[in-house]
């Protein structure tokens, strides 16, 4: 078991491991062919080009950065009472609505990218942070509802009449019961929501038009002909890679121990 396990983390580490070797490999070595695995030399010179590139990398993180955490913020102001009241009220044909806002997840959003840039188009959120945030929440939405109204149930209903018996209102129980007992998979939730903001390229690509607010992903594509011949920068490309990885590592290892909270646990505190 010990070496299956051993497998599977080589061959997920291994092209993570090759881009960051690559990064740091001079510019002519970055792009020879047949390519060298270990750099010959170290060079920063990918870093430092990407840096200063066109608006330059810190205004590219910060759009990034900036989208993510807005639909952090929109997925949960959105999922958080509307999987509470599919939990736990009494709505009549609540399991039709709830099948009904699942069946996004058959739907490309793809397919709804042309429609959506009309729309906001006419409502000038095009080339917004705001706009694309709310592009993808909207793509986010019906994962995020599955796994809370899931949790949500889970909670025991003995725990919510100890707290209506105790006066609190439906938003009180759902702060101080509901909110607790599931924060592992609100915490789930975000980071999903986080992964799917920062890496997202499709919807960034139809809705971003002005380079000052193009997102990490964009500014990667863009970069990959930026040689003299029109080649590929394979250097400065694989740095843009290694750091976007960086966020998602971060923020996984910051959240990670709300993984292993049982269930009960933020209950009864």
């Amino acid at each position: 078991m010990a070496a299956v396990c051993l497998a599977v983390c080589t061959v997920m580490l291994m092209p993570l491991a090759m881009s960051v070797l690559a990064s740091v490999k001079p510019t002519e070595e970055a792009a020879a062919s047949p390519p060298t695995y270990l750099p010959h030399g170290l060079s920063f010179d990918s870093y430092a080009r990407l840096w200063s590139y066109q608006q330059g990398l810190p205004v590219y993180l910060a759009n990034s950065l900036g989208t993510a955490l807005l639909a952090i913020v929109l997925t949960l102001l959105l999922t958080v009472p509307a999987a509470y009241a599919l939990a736990r009220f009494p709505i009549p044909g609540k399991e039709v609505i709830f099948v009904v806002l699942l069946l996004a997840l058959i739907i490309p959003y793809q397919a709804l990218l042309t429609p959506m840039f009309l729309m906001f188009a006419k409502i000038g959120l095009t080339n917004s942070l705001l706009g694309l945030a709310i592009l993808h929440t909207a793509i986010q939405l019906p994962f995020s509802l599955y796994v809370l109204r899931n949790s949500f149930s889970a909670v025991p209903r003995e725990l919510e009449e100890a707290a209506i018996m105790d006066g609190s209102s439906a938003w009180e129980a759902l702060r101080w019961v509901f909110i607790p007992s599931a924060a592992p998979a609100i915490v789930t939730t975000a980071l999903f929501a986080f992964i799917t903001s920062w890496n997202e390229f499709l919807g960034a690509l139809v809705m971003m038009s002005r380079g000052s607010m193009f997102t990490l992903p964009l500014i990667l594509a863009t970069s990959r002909t930026e040689t003299s011949l029109g080649g590929t920068d394979w250097g400065m490309l694989q740095a843009g890679v290694t750091i976007s990885i960086i966020p998602c590592v971060l923020v996984y290892f910051l959240l990670q121990r709300y993984y292993v909270s049982g269930l009960m646990s933020g209950a009864i505190k």
